[in-house]
């Protein structure tokens, strides 16, 4: 059809070609391969697979696996499975309704539980950047050996750096993102491949599902909490909302299949990441008895004499590459958080500074990183449920979706995520404020 456009796709001529190129694999009338078909609908999962892989990634991982070696495994394959299927509702209800999840929450929620549910994601905002920010100050100062104040100022100024791409479209930003994403990748499997784990374990505790008291829970709550993250619920609808747009029932069906892939490659990547990271501590520390690694730079101080000093430098450039781009979408996703909840807009450097802003008192404070990073995954996993409650009920209606309206069968899985979700941070806020 001649009125298929998008409504975001004119800032330059990439965009431009990537839009073409787009239609003309919806049409049918491409002789391309399968992988030139493919190409211009890969980007927006990338983009939202980045805070699959930041910083609280880094610490919650790296302390399970040193505490409890390879048990909870199953937690990031189950953690992984979650986010697939919530990150392609998110997708497609860009794609069905044109509006984002905040737009929606904005158009059918009471307008008290709209500043209500903007407050509480604000403060999930925050809590993402506290660790997207703290992370890449960690990376600068294990890099370069600057101090953690410095390394502070210098994640501001590169993802600011980041941020300005948004200039020049969508597609040079998509490909810097997903660029960093491969770096982070890189650097795990070269990890991997020298630790040398048991991939007997791996696979037995991938299936099994296991405890181990009450801080076993805590951990597998902030890897829940920094993999299934809000924020990026959020931003993957704004991502499609206007990326590629059709109206006819053959060409959005279709849309929506190659969104899928997108989202299964993106986050098979990220999946892959958690996995190695915790896998790298459990090989690493948990096999040589350091079970009480407790931060970022302990581990990264100890790989060396463990595995060489490779070992140590890669680990300290996936951190940073990790950190400046999840901190860089981070922002983008609070400016789209605002923007759904309040159709408010302000320049991007104020929100960088106000989102900073907990990173530079906890830094100021002299509070450990890496147990603040912890925190800060679990806090995350608390505003799970007022993200994907909605996104399940918006999903699930024919009158917002039209096509794309979810089966019965998704309706439930994705309703029996949110209620794991949300019985697991009960049982964990039981544990840890009841019990101690």
């Amino acid at each position: 059809m001649t009125s298929d456009k998008s409504s975001q796709a004119g800032k330059n001529s990439t965009d431009f070609k990537t839009v073409a190129d787009a239609l003309e694999v919806l049409s049918g009338k491409t002789r391309r391969s399968r992988f030139a078909r493919l190409m211009p609908f890969l980007g927006p999962a990338f983009i939202a697979s980045v805070a699959y892989v930041d910083p609280g990634n880094f610490a919650t991982n790296i302390q399970g696996g040193a505490k409890f070696g390879y048990m909870l495994v199953w937690v990031i394959v189950v953690s992984n499975l979650m986010a697939m299927l919530i990150q392609t509702l998110s997708a497609k209800l860009g794609i069905a309704s044109g509006k984002n999840l905040g737009e929606q929450c904005r158009e059918n929620f009471p307008r008290p539980v709209t500043y209500a549910m903007w407050v509480l994601m604000e403060l999930v905002a925050m809590a993402t950047d506290l660790a997207e920010f703290l992370g890449a100050a960690v990376g600068f100062q294990l890099l370069m050996g600057v101090p953690l104040f410095a390394g502070a100022v210098l994640t501001a100024i590169v993802t600011l750096l980041i941020l300005a791409l948004e200039r020049y479209g969508f597609r040079p930003l998509e490909a810097v993102i997903s660029s960093m994403v491969g770096v982070i990748a890189l650097c795990y499997l070269i990890e991997t491949f020298i630790v040398k784990p048991d991939w007997g374990q791996i696979a037995y505790h991938a299936f099994v599902p296991q405890f181990s008291g009450a801080e076993s829970v805590l951990l597998a709550s902030g890897i829940l909490g920094a993999t299934v993250m809000p924020h990026a619920i959020f931003l993957h609808s704004s991502l499609t909302q206007g990326r590629i747009v059709v109206r006819d029932k053959a060409r959005l069906q279709s849309l929506y299949h190659f969104e899928i892939v997108d989202v299964v490659i993106a986050m098979g990547i990220a999946s892959f990441v958690n996995a190695a990271m915790l896998i790298m501590a459990a090989a690493t520390f948990y096999k040589t008895g350091l079970t009480h690694v407790a931060s970022l730079e302990e581990a990264h101080r100890t790989l060396e004499p463990l595995l060489g000093s490779a070992a140590k430098w890669i680990f300290g450039l996936s951190l940073l590459v990790s950190g400046l781009s999840s901190s860089a979408v981070g922002t983008s996703a609070g400016q789209v958080i605002m923007q759904g909840f309040l159709k408010r807009h302000i320049p991007i450097w104020i929100r960088r500074v106000v989102t900073m802003t907990p990173a530079m008192v906890v830094v100021l404070m002299g509070l450990d990183p890496t147990r603040t990073l912890v925190i800060s995954q679990v806090v995350l996993s608390f505003g799970l449920p007022f993200a994907i409650i909605p996104l399940v009920m918006f999903t699930s209606r024919s009158d917002i979706m039209g096509e794309l309206v979810n089966r019965r069968v998704t309706t439930i899985l994705a309703s029996l995520i949110a209620a794991v979700i949300v019985a697991l941070n009960v049982y964990l806020l039981y544990k840890t404020l009841i019990t101690g």
